[in-house]
C-alpha cells in the first residue's frame, strides 16, 4: 500500500525550521537540500503549510518560520494541511445490489476501514512536532558521540 509522501516531506520541512531555523535561513533551496527534492516541491508544501497557518514565509530569501510552538503542531495538523482528502481508504462506489456480497460489502468492510482510519488519525493527533524534534535531537547527539 502506498500513501502520498506529502506528510513526511512537510514534517521534514517543519523539523528543519524548528531545529535549524535559528542557525540557517530556511529558504526553499536550503530545505530542498535537506529533503532531497526540487525547491519547487518545497515551495508548494510551504504554501500549503502557510495556508493552514503553520508557517510564515518571507518573500525572496527571507525563509520560513513556525507560527506556533512545536508543542502546538500535531502530525494530524500537518496531514490536514497537505492532503486534500485525509481519507485513507476509499470504498468503491457502485457494487452490484444484485450480488449478496455487493449489497453488504460497504456495511461490513466500511466499519473496519473507518476504525483503522480513526486509530491512525488519533495517533497522528497525539504526536507533536516537539515530540519528533526531541527524538531528532537525541539521535543527533548519539551520532555525534558515537
Amino acid at each position: 500500500m502506498r500513501f502520498s509522501s506529502r506528510l513526511p516531506v512537510a514534517t521534514h520541512i517543519l523539523l528543519c525550521i524548528a531545529l535549524l531555523g535559528e542557525e540557517h535561513k530556511t529558504t526553499s533551496t536550503f530545505l530542498a537540500g535537506s529533503v532531497g527534492v526540487n525547491p519547487v516541491i518545497v515551495r508548494n508544501v510551504l504554501g500549503q503549510l502557510k495556508a493552514a497557518g503553520l508557517v510564515a514565509v518571507e518573500p525572496g530569501v527571507g525563509g520560513a518560520s513556525l507560527t506556533m510552538e512545536p508543542e502546538e503542531i500535531t502530525l494530524r495538523d500537518v496531514l490536514e494541511a497537505v492532503e486534500d482528502d485525509t481519507g485513507v481508504f476509499h470504498m468503491h462506489e457502485h457494487p452490484s445490489p444484485e450480488c449478496p456480497i455487493g449489497r453488504n460489502v460497504h456495511a461490513v468492510l466500511g466499519a473496519e476501514l473507518e476504525a483503522a482510519e480513526t486509530a491512525m488519525l488519533e495517533r497522528l493527533a497525539s504526536t507533536t512536532l516537539a515530540d519528533l524534534a526531541d527524538e531528532t535531537r537525541e539521535l543527533i547527539q548519539q551520532q555525534e558521540q558515537g
